[in-house]
């Protein structure tokens, strides 16, 4: 029996068919479950006893809290007052906003005269694979339409007109290949993203050295930057403790690193950047002839120590009007040809929210482009 049922079969007599155990020991079971359990009474409503999970996740912190101040949510105040008037058990649903949206399903039971019994059951995993598994197969489908559509048509020419023709279809097998790679990091990078924004609510609890997820990412990268004509700069310190997710921040980097080095002319340089530092300063332009524009911020306080990473690179510069859409699923700046399927920033922006951290984007036409990445340091 799930938390839920059960609480609820404690509340409603009907459904009892053995004898209750005391009420000591019934409070013991209730102050265990891992599902909020409150019980209010009168009108307005009071919050007369809750669990521990309920005093967690409302912050009650004193006795007798009004029900509409600890959770203000008008469907489920007018389910309350309808469990009241008729005496009848009412379920509703609805969502909470914070650092991320959180659905939840209530199950209201009348205990007796205006006292009534509430459970809260999280629904956030079940709503969120719901919504990405939508969102993937659109994402898909819209997605793989064209390089689909292409290899189709090559599929066609090669049956027909280039069948006798060895440089046509050298050619259009060349082309066909690029095409199927295209698909695959489609496929490899909707999956990724899905994986985060599954767990995008769970925050890391692991101490990671930054400074080292970025010599990681510096010497993996080697081949590209040598494919492309491309040096790296790294400027960090020895050691830089931050609270993570080593893969997930491994990925961060790979991303802004492989994103700068798109955008680099041969004999260019990227440069990578990490310091301990406060959001403010994150935050703050590099450069005085920049347009710099934060695209996720952090909940922390202001004297909040983080760990940031600074990724620049020497390419074209992204105009002004482009900078708020970036970590956009798919978005791409037009008259800007690298290769690509356009989630990169959208990962990097998702795994950053995980973290509870910050992103921000430094750009201008011609200037060059700096993006920053920075998560809580570990105390």
């Amino acid at each position: 029996m799930s938390g839920l049922d059960g609480a609820a079969a404690l509340a409603d007599n009907a459904c009892v068919t053995e004898p209750l155990p005391d009420e000591n020991l019934a409070r013991a079971v209730l102050e265990r479950l891992p599902d909020p359990v409150v019980i209010v009474q009168g009108a307005p409503s009071e919050i007369t006893w809750s669990n521990a999970a309920a005093r967690e996740l409302l912050r009650l912190v004193r006795p007798n809290t009004l029900l509409e101040a600890a959770l203000r949510q008008p469907a489920l105040l007018e389910a309350v007052d309808a469990a009241r008037a008729d005496g009848g058990a009412q379920e509703v649903t609805f969502e909470t906003i914070g650092v991320q949206p959180r659905f939840w399903r209530a199950a209201i039971q009348p205990l007796g005269p205006g006292q009534v019994f509430i459970v809260l059951r999280d629904e956030t995993d079940a709503r969120r694979t719901e919504r990405m598994r939508a969102d993937f197969l659109a994402n898909a489908s819209h997605e793989l339409r064209t390089p689909l559509a292409s290899l189709s048509g090559f599929v066609e020419t090669l049956r027909t007109h280039a069948r006798n023709d060895p440089e046509a279809r050298a050619r259009f097998l060349s082309i066909m290949d690029e095409q199927a790679g295209r698909m695959r990091r489609l496929v490899d990078d909707l999956l990724s993203l899905s994986r985060i924004e599954m767990n995008e609510h769970v925050r890391p609890r692991d101490a990671v050295d930054l400074a080292g997820v970025v010599r990681d990412v510096a010497g993996a990268s080697a081949p590209i930057l040598a494919a492309r004509g491309v040096t790296i700069e790294v400027d960090s310190p020895e050691k830089l403790m931050v609270v993570g997710d080593y893969d997930q921040l491994v990925q961060v980097a790979h991303n802004l690193v492989d994103n700068a080095v798109k955008y680099s002319p041969a004999g260019a340089s990227v440069r990578v950047t990490t310091r301990t530092v406060t959001a403010e300063a994150a935050r703050a332009p590099l450069r005085a002839d920049t347009v710099s524009l934060s695209l996720l911020d952090p909940r922390g306080g202001a004297k909040d120590r983080y760990g940031a990473m600074w990724v620049s690179d020497e390419g074209p510069g992204v105009p002004r009007q482009h900078l708020p859409r970036l970590s956009e699923r798919f978005y791409r700046v037009s008259g800007q040809k690298a290769a690509g399927t356009g989630l990169g920033l959208a990962i990097v922006k998702h795994i950053v929210n995980r973290h509870r951290g910050g992103l921000v984007v430094e750009s201008a036409e011609g200037a060059g482009t700096t993006f920053c990445v920075y998560v809580p340091a570990a105390s």
